[in-house]
């Protein structure tokens, strides 16, 4: 495992480097709130194995990258409001920015294209990144990810709620354990996670970094980049989507929506799936990284 600092599009960005320096270029962009530990190790050596240099980086304003605190705390009911009510939404900064980041962070490490993945939010980023530099992008895995288009159905009350909630304390152990009901409620019914490892995975992401506030700001972040349809038929590069069909929080149609927005895209849609990486189905995705990657 290499970890650095890496200066890119002006601000520090934490960087994993591993695999052979002469394989091919995969960058994995984590979502909202998470760390480049989201992406597991496992899932990480499997395509190490195939020949991938994977590069993974906490994205600005989470994990050990470069914070943005000094923009303060959004207040949530008045962006949501705005949303609600199309007008436009106010962010400390936007996906586009993030997309700057990886963008950046190709160019310090000196890689011309890279494959490229993103889950959740990182897919969001992922699409700013293909469409807006389609030369910097040789294939595009998006992992239950969205457009943003307004009719597509929404996560359910109890989600958003679940979401929105504060930990029942400061301490680690109440962070803990907020995060653990968090991401089982999200997750993937017919893959539940070993408890075990949940567990020790959620501390040792809890002592890397825990920053509430970030996420905050990312969230609105989402919320201000609103519906990229538009930007979607710009894309070049081989794109394939993966998604849950039991997704809780952006719920399955939005994959079909992206392929269908997106010229030459294939679609895989995983039975019992929710919106996590169980480690029983790290086979199959790093399969169709690999294989969407040989499209290129």
């Amino acid at each position: 495992m290499r970890d650095m600092q890496v200066s890119a599009n002006g601000i520090a960005i934490e960087v994993d480097d591993q695999g052979p320096p002469g394989g091919e270029p995969l960058l994995l962009i984590m979502g909202l709130g998470m760390q480049l530990t989201g992406w597991p190790e496992e899932l990480v050596q499997l395509l190490v194995s195939r020949g991938f240099r994977v590069v993974r980086l906490d994205n600005r304003d989470a994990g050990l990258s470069q914070g943005f605190d000094h923009l303060g705390v959004p207040h949530m009911m008045p962006v949501m409001l705005r949303y609600a009510l199309h007008l436009p939404v106010p962010a400390p900064y936007g996906i586009a920015d993030m997309a700057a980041d990886t963008l950046g962070v190709l160019d310090a490490l000196g890689i011309e294209r890279a494959h490229v993945c993103g889950a959740s939010m990182g897919g969001m980023i992922a699409q700013h990144l293909a469409s807006r530099h389609p030369a910097r992008v040789k294939s595009l895995t998006l992992m239950m990810s969205t457009s943003g288009a307004r009719g597509l159905p929404q996560p359910s009350l109890k989600v958003r709620r679940a979401l929105m909630g504060r930990p029942g304390g400061s301490d680690p152990a109440a962070v803990v354990a907020h995060l653990q009901r968090v991401l089982t409620l999200i997750g993937s019914p017919a893959y539940p996670a070993d408890p075990e490892r949940f567990r020790a995975r959620l501390q040792a992401t809890v002592q890397r970094a825990w920053r509430p506030a970030g996420t905050a700001r990312q969230i609105v972040a989402v919320v201000a980049d609103g519906d990229r349809s538009a930007l979607l038929p710009r894309i070049q590069a081989p794109t394939r989507m993966i998604h849950g069909q039991a997704d809780p929080l952006i719920p399955v149609q939005a994959g079909p929506d992206l392929a269908a927005k997106i010229r030459g895209a294939v679609a895989d849609i995983v039975p019992g799936m929710g919106h996590d990486l169980p480690l029983q189905l790290l086979p199959r995705f790093a399969e169709g990284i690999a294989d969407n990657a040989t499209r290129a």
